[in-house]
C-alpha cells in the first residue's frame, strides 16, 4: 500500500498593534502589548465597535501600512486595489451579524517562505493575505455567557498558506519563524499567551501528491498546541483510513486539557458566508504614501541562510542569533570590528560565537531571568558596545588578558557594574620586564624562608611564590614571563650560595 502523506496548510490570524482599531477611533486595547484580559470589559468600545445602526466604518491607515509591509516581505503580489466584503455568520460575538473582511480581491496573493534548518530547505507558498476586523469575546460561565467587546474591531491580518507542509516539524518551524518575522517587523508583539496570534490547521492525508478529505482545526493558541493538534489529527485520520472509515470534512477544536481534537461542526463553504462587497467602504487603494511609509526588513529565514553562507556558521548558531534581532545585529557589528583587527575570518568567528553564545546570552538570562525564546529582548548595547566586545576579544587573542577575565568583564558589564574599556586597561597583563623584575625582587625579599625551602628541593614553594606575584599584580602579570624570570633569579641565588 502506498504511504499516506500529510498535506497541511495553515491559516494565521494576527492582531496588529496599531494605536486605534481598524474602523473607528477607539484605542486599540492591545497597543503596547497590553493583556486584554486584564482590562475592564467593554471599556474600549464605541457605537461602531458594537454595531449600532447608522454608523460608518473608516479604514485605519496604519493597519494598511502594516499589512502592506508584511505582504511585501513575504514577496507577495500586491493588489493595488482590493475590496472589503461582508462575511455573514450569526454568533453573539458578532453584533452586526457579519464581519468586515476581504474575499474575492484580497490585499495580496502568491508569496513564499523558505524553511531552513539542518535537515530542511523547502519553499512554502503563501496563498493570500487579507485585512479584517476581530470579533468580540464570549465568556462562558456555568449557566450563562457574557460578551466583552474590547476585542471587537482590533485590526487583523489573515495569512493563508498552501497545503505544502508534509510533517509536523515543518509546521512548527514555520510557526516559530513566522512569529519571529512579525516581531522583527514590529507590527505586533505576536504574544501567543495573550491571543495576539492564533493558528488554524487544515489537514488531509493522501497518496503521493493527492489531497485527502480536509479537516480544519480552529483557534489554536500556542505553537506547542499547534504541534500536538497536528500530530493527533494525523494519527486520528490514519486510524480511520486503516479501518476503512470515512473522514468527514469538518471543523474541529483542540482540547487544551485532554490534548485531543474534537468535532465542532460540519465545515462551512464560502457560499455559506454569503460574501458581498462592503457598501460602506470604497475599494482600498495602495497609493504612494502607503508604499513610502511601509516597513522593510530582512526576514528571519533569509538572515538564517545568509549567516550560514556568509559567516559559515553552524545552523544551530544561526537559529540562536536570528531569534533576537538585537543579538544578530550585535554579532554582525562585533564581527566586523574584530575582523578589522585580526584579518582572520575563522578566528574572528570562533571567538565571537564562543563568548557571545556561551557567555553573553547566559549572563543576560541570569540577570534578566529571561530565555532565548522570550519575546522581551534586551538592548545589549546599553551594557556593552560591539567595538568594546571586539577590543576585549582582541586583547584576549594577544594574550594580554585571560579567558577568565573576559568572562568576568562581560558579566560585570551586563550587570551594569563597569565600563569595558576601563576594565580592560586595569586588567591587561603586565609584560613590562622592568616592572616584573621589581615585583619579583620584592616577593623574594619578603619570602626568604620560602625561597630557602625551594632551594632545598621543595617544588611547592615555587608555586607559592608565583601565587604571591600574581596576588601583588592583581592577576595581571604575564604567567609565562614571571615563571621564567623567577626561575632565573632563584637559580642565580643558588649559584651565589654555592
Amino acid at each position: 500500500m502506498e504511504e499516506l502523506i500529510p498535506k497541511i496548510g495553515l491559516e494565521i490570524h494576527l492582531e496588529l498593534e496599531t494605536k486605534s482599531k481598524l474602523f473607528c477611533n477607539c484605542p486599540n486595547p492591545i497597543y503596547g502589548n497590553k493583556d486584554i484580559t486584564e482590562l475592564t470589559p467593554n471599556s474600549f468600545i464605541c457605537s461602531i465597535c458594537v454595531g449600532q445602526p447608522g454608523v460608518l466604518p473608516v479604514v485605519n491607515k496604519q493597519a494598511v501600512v502594516y499589512a502592506y509591509s508584511l505582504a511585501k516581505v513575504l514577496k507577495m503580489t500586491i493588489n493595488n486595489k482590493s475590496i472589503f466584503a461582508r462575511k455573514h455568520y450569526f454568533y453573539p460575538d458578532l453584533p452586526k451579524g457579519y464581519q468586515i473582511s476581504q474575499y474575492e480581491l484580497p490585499l495580496a496573493i502568491n508569496g513564499e517562505v523558505i524553511l531552513f534548518n539542518n535537515n530542511l530547505h523547502k519553499k512554502i507558498k503563501i496563498r493570500r493575505l487579507h485585512i479584517e476586523e476581530d470579533t468580540a469575546k464570549t465568556i462562558h460561565y456555568d449557566k450563562y455567557s457574557l460578551i466583552d467587546f474590547n476585542r471587537s474591531g482590533i485590526p487583523l491580518i489573515e495569512i493563508v498558506t498552501e497545503p505544502d507542509f508534509n510533517s509536523v516539524d515543518e509546521v512548527v518551524l514555520f510557526a516559530e519563524d513566522f512569529v519571529l518575522l512579525i516581531r522583527h517587523l514590529g507590527i505586533s508583539s505576536a504574544d501567543l499567551e495573550k491571543g495576539q496570534i492564533r493558528f488554524e490547521a487544515n489537514i488531509s492525508l493522501g497518496k503521493g501528491q493527492a489531497l485527502g478529505t480536509k479537516v480544519e482545526i480552529k483557534n489554536i493558541g500556542s505553537i506547542q498546541s499547534l504541534k500536538d493538534a497536528v500530530i493527533y489529527e494525523i494519527n486520528r485520520q490514519k486510524e480511520l483510513i486503516s479501518n476503512n472509515k470515512i473522514i468527514i470534512q469538518e471543523t474541529r477544536g483542540f482540547d487544551e486539557i485532554k490534548r485531543v481534537t474534537f468535532s465542532q461542526r460540519i465545515k462551512e463553504e464560502a457560499e455559506d458566508y454569503r460574501y458581498f462587497p462592503e457598501p460602506d467602504l470604497p475599494p482600498l487603494v495602495i497609493d504612494e504614501e502607503i508604499v513610502k511609509e511601509s516597513l522593510s526588513i530582512e526576514t528571519p529565514w533569509d538572515k538564517k541562510i545568509r549567516f550560514n553562507q556568509e559567516y559559515e556558521l553552524n545552523i544551530n548558531i544561526c537559529e540562536i542569533l536570528v531569534k533576537d534581532k538585537i543579538l544578530s545585529h550585535f554579532f554582525e557589528e562585533s564581527f566586523s570590528e574584530l575582523y578589522k583587527l585580526t584579518n582572520n575570518k575563522e578566528k574572528t568567528k570562533e571567538l565571537i560565537t564562543n563568548f557571545l553564545v556561551n557567555d553573553i546570552i547566559g549572563f543576560i538570562e541570569k540577570k534578566f531571568k529571561t530565555d532565548n525564546k522570550n519575546t522581551r529582548q534586551i538592548d545589549l548595547e546599553k551594557f556593552i558596545k560591539p567595538h568594546e566586545f571586539a577590543h576585549l576579544l582582541f586583547n584576549f587573542l594577544q594574550g594580554k588578558i585571560s579567558s577568565k577575565i573576559v568572562k568576568e568583564a562581560l558579566e560585570k558589564s551586563i550587570g551594569g557594574e563597569l565600563q569595558i574599556e576601563e576594565f580592560i586597561k586595569a586588567r591587561e597583563k603586565i609584560s613590562d620586564i622592568e616592572i616584573l623584575n621589581t615585583v619579583i625582587d620584592d616577593i623574594i625579599k619578603e619570602n626568604n624562608k620560602t625561597v630557602n625551602e625551594y632551594l632545598n628541593g621543595n617544588q611547592k614553594s615555587f608555586e607559592f611564590l608565583i601565587g604571591q606575584i600574581m596576588k601583588k599584580t592583581q592577576g595581571r602579570a604575564d604567567p609565562i614571563l614571571i615563571r621564567n624570570i623567577l626561575k632565573d633569579k632563584l637559580n642565580d641565588i643558588e649559584k651565589v650560595k654555592k
